[in-house]
């Protein structure tokens, strides 16, 4: 490989960082990762891998690790406010194996986080261990050598590498500090997120159906959706709801909810519905609903941006955290092409194949927002009728969204599955 001797400092250290350490390691670059909360970890909630995703975390080495802790729904089912009923049912699972070379999973985020932390500190693993550090919030870059950006921590520590990659979420301070345009755009809306346990769903008759299947679901009404989806093999099911905003984003974009404040929030709904959120537990929140316009600018110098830090979506079609690693992949192909001479060349390649296609999930996922909160009447019936057959959603398609890979070079024995037991 040509990269053997260069470094790359990554702020962020969740799941878009991780996947960029590891990914970067695999081509046998130094990589350092700067994570500004106390520990690192994840946030108690689901999160899907569609088969663009799956397929990249396989061929990073994780397909054992991954198959351990996921939660493989069997169909995902769309459903109608009022009364529940299903609007349409598709089969998930070895159908999407068959068509896509790789699965749709669910996952608790911190299930999965801790998979890619434990791979970047592996000293069994390919190429340097990654090294991590916590406390270390970055606000502000020294790049008084151009060549080599300093990330600067909150408490003073300097870390100078070749590239700094602003991996660091939506409000990226690396964004900010780097003096990119500020391309952020409230939805107007939030989104509640609660896992509700499993026996106290499995307890209740009205609520016990959620469990008689691992499904992907998605209820459709005027204002408002709601997405939920067993993790840990049916031991919570994850909640996704997304409502009106009653936040004050000029004081705060994430607070705690209640179980209440969710039922509360769904009223006229199916019976079930209320029986359902009326069982959350534990960390509830709501997040004000934010997303950046699409800006193809992600590069500055030596200084680039991945992930939600460069094009934050609306969560209409589930692809946040795979578009992120998607990023990873063509980063670490990138970077790990070439010497340190030829850097910047990596940098814009690495945007120029990736900032059109997340570009279009970005619209896609905003044209969504419209359409999965559509109120009764002909254009509703019209939006149902095209969902039956899984069509008329946005403007990109599954196929689009889960076939191949963004990689121009892939180890095809690396993705393939079903594996050998």
């Amino acid at each position: 490989m040509a990269s053997q001797s260069f470094t790359v400092v990554i702020a962020g250290g969740g799941l878009g960082g991780l996947t960029t350490a590891l990914a970067l390691r695999w081509r046998g670059l130094h990589t350092v990762v700067l994570e500004q909360a106390d520990a690192l970890g994840e946030v108690g909630a689901g999160i899907q891998t569609a088969p663009n995703a799956s397929r990249i975390l396989f061929g990073l080495g994780l397909r054992r690790q991954l198959e351990a802790i996921r939660t493989e729904p069997s169909d995902q089912v769309r459903r109608r406010w009022r009364d529940g009923k299903i609007i349409a049912q598709l089969p998930l699972a070895d159908r999407v194996v068959g068509e896509f070379g790789a699965p749709y999973w669910h996952y608790h985020r911190a299930d999965l986080h801790r998979v890619l932390l434990d791979a970047c500190a592996d000293p069994e693993g390919p190429g340097p261990v990654t090294e991590l550090y916590t406390s270390a919030a970055v606000v502000d870059i020294d790049r008084t050598d151009p060549q080599r950006p300093v990330a600067v921590t909150r408490d003073g520590r300097r870390f100078a590498g070749d590239v700094l990659i602003g991996a660091d979420g939506i409000r990226s301070a690396v964004r900010d500090a780097a003096g990119f345009t500020d391309t952020l755009v409230f939805s107007g809306e939030m989104c509640f997120r609660a896992l509700i346990p499993g026996d106290k769903l499995a307890a209740d008759p009205a609520t016990r159906f959620l469990l008689d299947r691992y499904h992907s679901t998605i209820w459709y009404g005027p204002d408002r959706h709601l997405v939920h989806y067993c993790i840990r093999g049916g031991e919570y099911l994850n909640v996704v709801a997304v409502v009106p905003s009653t936040i004050d984003t000029d004081l705060s974009w994430v607070l705690p909810a209640t179980a209440s404040e969710l039922v509360e929030s769904f009223p006229g709904w199916d019976d079930r519905v209320a029986a359902m959120l009326s069982k959350a537990e534990g960390d509830a929140s709501k997040w004000a609903l934010f997303r950046r316009r699409r800006d193809p600018v992600w590069v500055d110098g030596r200084v680039a941006l991945l992930g939600d830090a460069c094009h934050a979506m609306l969560p209409y079609q589930a692809q946040g955290a795979s578009q992120a690693m998607e990023d990873a992949a063509v980063l670490a192909e990138e970077l790990g092409a070439v010497t340190r001479d030829g850097i910047d060349g990596a940098l814009i390649r690495y945007v120029n194949r990736r900032a059109t296609h997340a570009g279009m999930v970005q619209d896609a996922s905003l044209q969504n927002m419209r359409l999965y909160h559509l109120p009764d009447g002909p254009e509703q019936e019209e939006r149902d009728r095209l969902l039956r057959d899984f069509r008329g959603e946005s403007d990109v398609s599954y196929d689009w969204l889960w076939n191949g890979t963004p990689l121009a070079q892939h180890e095809t024995e690396s993705h393939s599955y079903p594996f050998a037991r």
